[in-house]
């Protein structure tokens, strides 16, 4: 799911990973492919630099093999660019599973040279809290506040 102005896109939030069907990303076997991207290790990377939005306190275990992984722990935590947003855990997906990007979010993090922006609030905040409740989050404190 891409982002519209007002909300942040969405990556890996697979029906797989949640207690509750019909989550945005459909099913994480569904994104499964071969091989990945050529710059891969670069959208890992980039994946893994985001900004930690909500941190969960839990462990978790790969969807796919059941086995543990480098994101098990907190992996349902929340992480934004600022522009999309995602979980802890996916990165591991990507890197793993060579699950499908979205050309949007590939474009996008291509054009800011594999580099982690700043978050700017007044343009983040509104699209950030209207987004928390499509990823079950409807009960957070609005992101102005913290």
């Amino acid at each position: 799911m891409q982002g519209s102005p007002g909300l942040l896109g969405l990556l890996g939030f697979y029906d797989e990973l949640d207690n509750r069907p019909g989550q945005p990303n459909g099913s994480v076997h569904d994104a499964v492919r071969p091989v990945g991207e050529p710059d891969e290790a670069d959208l890992v990377a980039y994946l893994d630099a985001g900004h930690v939005l909500i941190d969960v306190m839990e462990a978790g275990h790969d969807a796919i093999t059941g086995r543990a992984h480098r994101h098990s722990l907190g992996c349902s935590s929340l992480v934004t660019d600022g522009t999309w947003l995602w979980r802890l855990d996916f990165p591991h997906y990507v890197e793993t599973h060579h699950v499908l990007l979205p050309e949007a979010f590939t474009a996008h993090v291509r054009g800011l040279n594999h580099r982690m922006p700043a978050l700017v609030a007044a343009h983040f905040a509104p699209r950030c809290n209207a987004t928390l409740p499509l990823v079950g989050w409807a009960s957070a404190r609005p992101w102005h506040e913290r």
